[in-house]
């Protein structure tokens, strides 16, 4: 599993929620230690806190953000140093900007500006930097020590998902290979190398992949089974801006998994020529696939039962991209529907 330290995720909307409202409630405490009494407590006063906690807070996730790329690979004790002395210099230019406005706005000038008055307040503003930086701090450790032990249960449940995934597809698919090999040896070859990579990738550890390879990989589950279903198979593919699937990322064995699950679940209960249509476009940074089938209706009940693959995938984005992710599937007409859409950066 690739590290994610929790400093890249400061920048993300939820936990920035969670620390706005933490960062207000200090905000609230350090005016009333200040006022030291309900009585003498003041709005001007609480908003002061109120508004330097927020900007500090805001401005430490905007440069997070924009630093994300060269944080991740570095240590956590390196990523927790620099954090810190982001947080501080973000502390101290504000006082020191803050100070400066104020004179300027008193004095309409800058002619009779002193050092003292530049730098008033400056240690104790560092002081309650020091504060909110330890509270931030442990807030996104706590966080993140969390989502690694919940990426850590959804790695090790689906690595058990994917040993029960495929047995079916597998045995099938060497009686297959057996019946082609005096047949069309040429075909055969073809069957189990694209047998061979699908296996290599489904032993592979959880990862990002370009969705132009998921594509890939999806396409040769298919060629494996249009040998194995003949005529009964029939697939249309929708793909809209081809040209940047490479640069989209999507969890390995995403799309393949729900394609099977159409084809075992669907295309082989159906005697009569079925066809699978997979539409995949991208709109405004979001992903939209939808796969449909035809279903038997007599056996929906069935396909409701054998729900691995689809619950793997969705706990998979969901453990990349959050609450980005829309899962939902429809049966209607004969025709069962899925659809996944997430949100890439």
């Amino acid at each position: 599993m690739q590290s994610v330290y929790f400093f890249t995720r400061a920048g993300r909307w939820q936990y920035l929620l969670e620390l706005f409202i933490a960062g207000n409630i200090l905000a609230m405490v350090l005016a009333l230690a200040q006022a030291q009494s309900w009585g003498n407590l003041s709005f001007s006063g609480l908003m002061q806190y109120v508004l330097f906690i927020n900007w500090v807070l805001l401005a430490f996730a905007a440069f997070t953000e924009y630093f994300e790329r060269r944080l991740s690979p570095l240590g956590l004790r390196l990523t927790l140093i620099l954090g810190f002395v982001l947080l501080q210099s973000i502390v101290l230019f504000t006082t020191i900007g803050l100070n400066i406005l104020v004179y300027f706005g008193q004095n309409f000038t800058l002619s009779a500006l002193s050092a003292e008055r530049i730098f008033a307040h400056v240690s104790l503003n560092l002081s309650y930097g020091v504060l909110l930086g330890t509270f931030c701090f442990r807030y996104l450790y706590l966080r993140e020590q969390w989502g690694q032990k919940q990426h850590s249960e959804l790695n090790a449940r689906v690595q058990a998902m994917q040993a029960r995934i495929h047995p079916h597809f597998l045995f099938n698919s060497l009686n297959s290979v057996i019946s082609l090999i005096s047949l069309d040896p040429d075909k055969a070859e073809q069957m189990l190398l694209n047998l061979s990579r699908l296996f290599r990738a489904s032993f592979q550890e959880l990862k990002l992949v370009s969705l132009q390879e998921e594509i890939e990989l999806s396409q040769r589950y298919l060629a494996i089974e249009q040998i194995r279903l003949g005529e009964r198979l029939s697939v249309e593919w929708k793909l809209v801006n081809p040209e940047i699937y490479s640069r989209v990322q999507i969890p390995l064995l995403t799309l393949q998994p729900l394609i099977e699950n159409s084809v075992f679940h669907g295309v082989e209960k159906i005697l009569t020529k079925s066809t699978i249509s997979i539409l995949i476009e991208i709109l405004q940074n979001q992903v939209n696939i939808v796969i449909t089938n035809p279903y038997s209706q007599d056996k929906i009940t069935l396909r409701q039962g054998h729900g691995i693959a689809v619950e793997n995938v969705k706990q998979r984005l969901k453990a990349y991209y959050g609450r980005s992710v829309t899962f939902q599937t429809f049966a209607g007409d004969g025709m069962f529907t899925t659809v996944v859409q997430y949100r890439y950066k």
